[in-house]
């Protein structure tokens, strides 16, 4: 009899430790999310959230112009032609002055 009137307690206080696990997981902290309640509710309100355009499915588009693109991207255009130009910068040896 003893033997089952002690497993009725394990039984029982196992149980009971159950439900203070979950009361272990409430903090007296604040959320990241704290403050946004008038913008959530806003959300749950507005009746079509959606852009109207977004349904549209016929995307307009040049397909011979796409793939244009797409090489243009893969191949880089050759650099601009450089000019032969000379610049000096200095003076050439001679000075002007009385000697």
């Amino acid at each position: 009899m003893s033997r089952n009137k002690l497993l009725l307690v394990l039984l029982s206080s196992s149980l009971l430790a159950g439900c203070a696990a979950d009361y272990l997981h409430n903090y007296d902290t604040m959320t990241l999310a704290s403050g946004d309640s008038q913008r959530a509710n806003q959300l749950l309100q507005t009746v079509d959230p959606y852009n109207p355009a977004s349904n549209n499915t016929k995307i307009e588009g040049d397909g011979a112009r796409s793939v244009g693109v797409v090489q243009r991207y893969k191949v880089p255009p050759p650099p601009p032609p450089s000019t032969n130009m000379t610049v000096n910068v200095g003076g050439s040896g001679v000075t002007n002055g009385a000697n």
